[in-house]
C-alpha cells in the first residue's frame, strides 16, 4: 500500500509462510513477511523499515518533513504494526498448536492489547487529510488484517473507527485494492 501511494512499481509474491518457501527464507532468514527484495537482491526486513526505504526514494511522501509531524506518523504506524503482531500472534497460536495446547490466557493478553489500542484510535481516529502518511496507511492496512482475521470482533463499539476506514477507502479508492481481505 505505502509502494502504491508513493509512485514505486514493486512486484508483489504472494507466500505462504507456514511453508517455509525456500525463496522467502532466502530473502528473510526469520522467515517473516512483509520482506521487499531490491533490484541489486539486497534484502529490507519489516514494514518499518521498508517504508523508510520507500519514503527516502520517493522524497518524503509518506512521512513528513517536519520533526512533530513525522514523528506522529511514526508513532501512528508503530501502534498500528503493533496491533499486527498481537493479532499475528494469535493466529499463530491457534494455527500451530493443537486445540488442547491453546493457551487462552495468551490469546486474551494479546486480545487485551489490541482492544486498548484500538478503542484508544476509535476515541481519536486519525485525520484524512489529502496527503496522508506511512502512519494512515498502516493503520487501514491493520483494519483491513483484523476484517480478514478476526471480522465482526474487533468493530463492535467502534463506529467511529469502521467509519474512518469507510472515509479512506473513499478517499483513496486507488489503494483499496491493496488492502489486506
Amino acid at each position: 500500500m505505502a509502494a502504491a501511494y508513493a509512485g514505486i512499481a514493486i512486484d508483489l509474491v504472494p507466500v505462504k509462510t507456514e511453508d517455509k518457501p525456500a525463496e522467502l527464507i532466502s530473502a528473510n532468514p526469520l522467515g517473516k513477511i512483509p520482506v521487499l527484495v531490491l533490484e541489486d537482491g539486497r534484502t529490507i526486513h519489516d514494514s518499518r523499515a521498508i517504508t523508510q526505504h520507500l519514503n527516502r526514494l520517493s522524497k518524503n511522501v509518506l512521512f513528513p518533513r517536519n520533526p512533530d509531524k513525522r514523528l506522529e506518523a511514526e508513532v501512528l504506524e508503530a501502534l498500528a504494526d503493533g496491533i499486527c503482531d498481537c493479532a499475528l500472534s494469535m493466529v499463530y497460536e491457534r494455527r500451530t498448536r493443537p486445540d488442547a495446547m491453546v493457551y487462552q490466557p495468551w490469546l486474551d493478553r494479546q486480545w487485551a492489547k489490541i482492544t486498548a489500542a484500538l478503542d484508544l484510535f476509535n476515541a481519536n481516529p486519525p485525520k484524512l487529510p489529502k496527503k496522508i502518511t506511512a502512519g494512515q496507511l498502516a493503520l487501514r492496512a491493520t483494519l483491513g488484517y483484523l476484517a480478514l482475521r478476526f471480522g465482526g470482533q474487533w468493530e463492535k463499539g467502534r463506529g467511529r473507527l469502521t467509519r474512518w476506514a469507510a472515509r479512506f477507502d473513499e478517499k483513496f479508492p486507488e489503494l483499496k485494492g491493496c488492502v489486506p481481505g
